[in-house]
């Protein structure tokens, strides 16, 4: 023995040196590649989550069944008929709100049935809540037989009621409606001033008297316009013009003739001319004769003809 070693000792091999990319016992996989750190690189030798996950084998859901589909659609259909039937307004017909409940339902008339709201609590708005939808409550939706479109109800205490150009006895008649008697006159046999301007007789016979805009706020005329009272009423017009056939559109002046644009021309009459308002009847409304033409079509497509004079 040279000391305590044995001579056996200055024989061992030396062992080599550990190369860079050589883990300690013990280490985990974890460990850092040794040059890497050296110039400064910590990036880690250990694949990241996402590509553990993107080398993963993928999971492919079968096809759902013709039945399952056809179970989630109704189940939509149904969470939304639930929804739109909470937002039904007062006084809404029932025959309209069978074809046009899902309307309820869409965010634009939530949110303009909330502006409504706070305009009333705020201002006198017209017509009263009960009234707004009166055109719903004359005749059924099926029964509709002439379309009249306005533009937006009155703005005057105690005149608008829910139907366009049409004012709650006793008010007198405005000029516009003063005009459409005018012209009745002329153009319908026997037909004379009924002494007030209230046209639910016409709206239970079938006469859909619709204002693009269904409410004002007092003494401001077209303050809810651009609120959502136009898309719903479109989408009214829209509802008829596709559903129906034979029906008269009476489109006076260039906003109601903007708003049946679309109507069909080969399912229904369209009669155009100006307005009756005293600053343009007399360009075109005198002498059009729309109510007797609209008779003679409905009588033509086998339709019972209007009593213009049931007043």
């Amino acid at each position: 023995m040279l000391g305590q070693k044995t001579i056996n000792a200055f024989f061992t091999p030396v062992s080599k040196k550990r190369s860079s990319s050589e883990a300690w016992p013990g280490e985990d996989a974890d460990r850092v590649d040794i040059k890497k750190l050296q110039s400064g690189e910590t990036t880690p030798v250990k694949k990241t989550r996402q590509e553990d996950e993107e080398n993963q084998p993928k999971v492919i859901s079968p096809p759902l069944s013709p039945e399952q589909l056809d179970r989630i659609q109704k189940n939509k259909a149904a969470a939304l008929q639930r929804l739109a039937a909470r937002h039904v307004p007062e006084g809404f017909g029932e025959s309209w709100k069978q074809e046009l409940l899902l309307e309820f339902a869409k965010p634009y008339f939530i949110k303009l049935t909330n502006f409504i709201s706070g305009e009333r609590k705020r201002y006198t708005v017209y017509p009263p809540p009960h009234q707004v939808f009166t055109w719903t409550q004359m005749c059924d939706i099926r029964d509709v037989k002439v379309v009249i479109l306005g533009q937006d109800p009155y703005h005057g205490p105690n005149q608008a009621h829910g139907l366009c150009f049409s004012v709650q006895k006793p008010v007198p008649p405005p000029p516009s409606l003063e005009n459409m008697y005018k012209e009745l006159q002329v153009d319908i046999d026997g037909f004379e001033h009924p002494g007030h301007g209230d046209l639910s007789g016409w709206a239970k016979q079938g006469v859909l008297l619709l204002n693009a805009v269904l409410t004002v706020k007092a003494h401001n005329a077209n303050s809810h316009k651009d609120r959502g009272w136009e898309q719903f009423t479109d989408s009214v017009v829209s509802w008829l013009n596709e559903n129906l056939s034979g029906l008269v559109f009476m489109l006076w002046g260039a906003h109601a003739q903007k708003k049946g644009i679309g109507i069909d021309r080969k399912r229904h009459l369209v009669l155009q001319t100006v307005h009756p308002s005293p600053l343009s009847a007399h360009r075109g409304y005198f002498g059009c004769r729309h109510f007797s033409k609209t008779n003679a079509y409905l009588q033509s497509v086998g339709k019972k003809t209007i009593d213009w004079k049931d007043l």
